[in-house]
């Protein structure tokens, strides 16, 4: 792996976002609406509820913690689908770029685009609501971990399925976050789904996180072995998602895939 190729696929996603509004301004508007629609709800719910506890740290930081997560995989697929909407795919592998460097420059992409979108919540849900992490200082940063992991790694699969099944599929990428929430317990415990349901949250790294950060918030003991769990799971997810776009990639060059990229589904 060469770091100037890396860099060189970075480079081409911060040339595109550097001449075109169009594609920095979501950076800061989703984000905004998101924290902005959340922060009133959550004040809502403080004014009738009763005395003694407060849903801004628990309901605004869960919407501000799981959109970090949404905003790191769209960070990779996006930059995935710039050179799937831009026909450019098939010159990139024309030349010697190794499908390792390809990926880890996406991730250099999403790492950008998602500390922007995080360092604007943080700054708005500060400003406008009174939600500050500062006092939890470095505990924040293992779960957050978690969830940048787990959104690279759903990233990566993500891309994967677009190469198999063509461009038309990436209708089956946006709604991933969504898909996973139910299940990871972003909103509530995981203690209160069906059984089947937390047999199923238990292989998702961010039902970890939220369970945690729910404790930190009521100052409530906590486990810090769970957290470590989803650790291990995040950094699992991203080998497979590595291998599995890896296998996609093989196949779509063996198959002559790749040569027939265009704008719909192939057959």
């Amino acid at each position: 792996m060469r770091a100037r190729r890396v860099a060189a696929v970075a480079l081409r996603q911060f040339y595109l976002y550097s001449g075109s509004a169009t594609r920095v301004v979501p950076l800061f508007a989703w984000v905004a609406i998101d924290i902005t629609l959340w922060g009133f709800i959550s004040r809502y719910l403080n004014s009738v509820a009763l005395p003694g506890y407060n849903f801004i740290p628990a309901l605004l930081g869960a919407v501000l913690l799981w959109d970090f997560l949404a905003r790191v995989l769209q960070g990779v697929s996006t930059a995935f689908l710039e050179d799937v909407w831009s026909r450019n795919f098939l010159n990139m592998f024309a030349t010697p770029l190794q499908i390792s460097e390809y990926i880890c420059g996406l991730v250099i992409t999403a790492v950008v685009t998602s500390l922007i979108g995080l360092l604007t919540m943080l700054a708005l849900a500060a400003a406008a609501f009174g939600l500050s992490f500062v006092a939890y200082g470095a505990a924040l940063v293992p779960f957050v971990l978690v969830l940048f992991l787990t959104g690279i790694a759903l990233g990566i699969a993500g891309s994967a399925m677009v190469l198999r099944l063509g461009p038309a599929s990436e209708w089956f990428l946006w709604p991933m976050p969504a898909l996973i929430a139910p299940f990871a317990g972003v909103y509530y415990p995981v203690s209160t789904l069906p059984g089947w349901m937390q047999a199923i949250s238990r292989l998702l790294p961010p039902s970890y996180v939220f369970d945690g950060m729910r404790a930190i918030v009521r100052h409530a003991p906590w486990d810090m072995r769970s957290l470590a769990i989803g650790l291990a799971l995040s950094v699992l997810y991203i080998v497979i998602a590595a291998i599995f776009f890896r296998q996609v990639y093989r196949f779509a060059v063996r198959t002559g895939l790749l040569a027939r990229y265009n704008a719909e589904s192939p057959s």
